[in-house]
């Protein structure tokens, strides 16, 4: 990266084993001619991370799931512990990629460990993406996904009083709003929800709304976040739950657990919502992380990536299975 590059304001506070990460990811605009591109990356990295031979105790399986209005029918990956406690605890996953890109593989090695270590059941869903399928069309699929957990409980070894939801980026977006949907349903109850530096705003990024120089420079920036939002919503208008910050209140959710970097363009927005959860009584624990950049997990062997992988899998310890054994 040269001296005269615009994205230099922040490379002093980069994590030093991020900066090859950063300076190596591509530094372009976001539109729909490169969408494809975009999405291939997406998918060649998913591939490099796909676990080839899973343990002879673990099962990871492609489900055909509906989505909750009918409209589609889409896939899952789910993965059993074959030598854990039945019933088990729950979890669905849902991936990143910025609402326009992604695919569920992409988080299979972090999956595979959340059912080894703990014993719980993963449903990893791919839902449909933008700008092809605005919303709702994501969300019900998450929501036809949540469904098929509840239902298929009995069946699955699922204890159905211990289904979490989460995901990254634009998954933990969607999981925010999922937890939101079935609060006002009042029909089933999400035990906790995991988000990993989540895209909760539709507001991060537009000119009118400038956000702190020091975020976003690296890896999702404000016009790539425009680009996913605009995509996403279409001619739908920004409220809950397709826009979870934009919800009028936030009581009676689901325990957080809150992990987003310094520097991460949804900083401010994690916060924001974190101290709104808090507010209104939702018990919530918030990490924000020096040095961090969107997406830095991707550099497995970093010692902050090290340390982000045992926090996560520690707050289904916290959050999930503390409730069960509690019980």
């Amino acid at each position: 990266m040269s001296d005269s590059s615009p994205r230099k304001l922040s490379q002093h506070l980069v994590d030093p084993e991020l900066r090859s990460f950063v300076d190596a990811f591509p530094d372009e605009i976001l539109t729909m001619e490169k969408l494809p591109e975009v999405r291939k990356r997406f998918q060649e990295k998913a591939d490099q991370n796909f676990v080839r031979v899973v343990p002879a105790h673990l099962e990871r399986k492609e489900i055909r799931l509906t989505s909750r209005d009918g409209l589609a029918e889409i896939t899952a990956l789910m993965y059993l512990n074959k030598q854990g406690n039945r019933p088990s605890p729950a979890f669905l996953h849902i991936h990143g990629g910025g609402l326009v890109a992604g695919c569920a593989r992409a988080h299979d090695r972090r999956n595979l460990r959340l059912c080894g270590e703990l014993g719980i059941t993963v449903l990893s869903v791919d839902y449909r993406l933008a700008p092809e399928n605005p919303y709702p069309a994501a969300m019900q699929d998450c929501l036809g996904a949540l469904d098929w957990l509840f239902e298929n409980a009995a069946a699955v070894g699922i204890d159905p009083a211990a289904i979490a939801v989460g995901g990254d980026s634009a998954g933990g977006g969607l999981a925010a709003g999922l937890c939101q949907a079935v609060r006002d349903e009042g029909t089933d109850s999400i035990a906790s929800q995991h988000l990993v530096y989540p895209m909760l705003d539709h507001q991060t990024g537009m000119p009118e709304q400038p956000t702190n120089p020091l975020v976003g420079e690296y890896v999702w920036t404000p016009q790539k976040n425009q680009f996913g939002w605009q995509s996403y919503l279409g001619p739908q208008k920004p409220v809950s739950p397709a826009v979870p910050a934009a919800a009028e209140r936030l009581n009676n959710l689901p325990p957080a657990w809150i992990w987003v970097g310094q520097l991460d363009l949804f900083r401010d927005e994690s916060i924001s919502y974190a101290n709104r959860l808090m507010t209104e009584g939702v018990p919530t624990e918030l990490h924000v992380v020096p040095g961090a950049v969107h997406g830095f997990s991707q550099v497995t062997d970093a010692a902050l990536t090290v340390r982000f992988e045992s926090e996560y899998v520690d707050s289904f310890r916290h959050l999930l299975l503390a409730n069960i054994d509690s019980t």
